[in-house]
């Protein structure tokens, strides 16, 4: 089956699309990637989706309008694959996550179903949470089912506006170990906005700036980064704002601070989490795998090899919209796809719901 995955991360910069064949079942998943797509918000929706994951007093209309708004852009960038695709499985665009409340994604799935003329997976995360999970991560059971490799404990770490990894002890589910380690691109891309910059191009500015490590310390005693797992985080946690005399500090400066301290998170996640697990390697995919001066930081804080997905021959940018292709397939084959371990469920859920054509 010709699956096409849809990804708007937390970065809020616009969607990957890509096109997967997917057959068989787990644990034997075959799955070849077809083509793979980018498409940015134009600048008014990207403004618009940041405003409402900062909560600044947006207004019912302006939340309606932004989840039609976001549909309608979903179908118009999935349109190319019309005819080919003949299941779209739809993460949607992450405004707000506050497990165990809510977790709300936007982007009417009605439009895409339409423009595809085929069945629309979307809505994915509020079946976990009904079952007392934190709604996240979901990509687990896709990596191991993609990544997991038998002999080989190997983490696939994705660095987009928040930071996530997936412990793949081989190819045992029981063993899968899932959680959001804290933020990613989002501090870095708040500080290089205030330089007038959208984000720090592969760590540019940072490398120029001076660290305040005095900061960095004060920051670090942040109580989510001591919360063992499974846990999720997001945006409405990490921003500037949050961050105790984050503006004392301007221009690079700011942008090395926040960038040293997002590579201390990431390396105590590992220390505190997965290294007592038995590691062998990282692949790092995801906007942050570019940002040489924050992998600079990671991989002088890993006693083990990273390397960047380009280095093992695979996208870094495919890697969360062919996870969530992965999971419209399962559902589609009415299979649980969500691991409860790694989102505190009771049990595994059967995540997504199903929009059909209008007729």
């Amino acid at each position: 089956m010709k699956v096409l995955g849809l990804m708007s991360g937390t970065s809020a910069d616009g969607v990957d699309l890509v096109l997967v064949e997917l057959s068989g079942r787990p644990p034997e998943l075959r799955h070849q990637v077809l083509e793979h797509r980018y498409r940015p918000y134009p600048a008014g929706l990207a403004t618009r989706v940041r405003l409402a994951q900062q909560d600044r007093q947006t207004t019912t209309r302006e939340l309606g309008l932004l989840h039609a708004d976001l549909g309608r852009f979903y179908a118009e960038a999935a349109a190319a694959f019309a005819g080919r695709a003949e299941l779209a499985a739809l993460a949607g665009q992450t405004v707000w996550h506050e497990p165990p409340h809510l977790t709300w994604q936007l982007g009417e799935a009605s439009w895409l179903a339409e423009a595809l003329r085929a069945p629309v997976i979307h809505d994915f995360r509020p079946a976990d949470l009904a079952l007392g999970g934190q709604g996240a991560p979901l990509v687990p059971y896709p990596d191991l089912l993609v990544y997991g490799e038998e002999g080989v404990r190997r983490s696939i770490h994705n660095i987009g506006g928040i930071s996530n990894l997936t412990y793949l002890p081989g190819r045992d589910p029981a063993g899968v170990v899932a959680f959001d380690t804290g933020p990613g691109n989002c501090l870095i891309d708040e500080a290089a906005a205030l330089m007038g910059e959208p984000y720090d191009p592969e760590g540019s500015i940072a490398a120029t700036g001076r660290v305040d490590e005095e900061l960095v310390e004060v920051w670090f005693n942040h109580a989510y980064l001591r919360q063992p797992p499974p846990k999720s985080t997001g945006r409405e946690v990490w921003k500037l704002e949050r961050l105790a005399f984050a503006r004392r500090l301007k221009g690079a400066d700011l942008v090395a601070t926040v960038t040293a301290f997002t590579a201390k998170t990431i390396v105590a996640a590992y220390r505190d989490f997965v290294l007592p697990l038995g590691l062998d390697e990282v692949w790092l995919a995801g906007g942050g795998a570019k940002n040489r001066t924050l992998l600079a930081g990671i991989r002088a804080g890993l006693p083990v090899p990273l390397y960047t997905f380009d280095q093992v021959g695979r996208n870094p940018m495919v890697r969360e919209a062919l996870a969530f292709a992965v999971l419209g397939y399962l559902r589609y084959l009415g299979l649980p796809n969500v691991l409860p371990q790694t989102t505190g469920a009771r049990r595994a859920a059967l995540a997504g719901r199903v929009t059909l054509p209008g007729g």
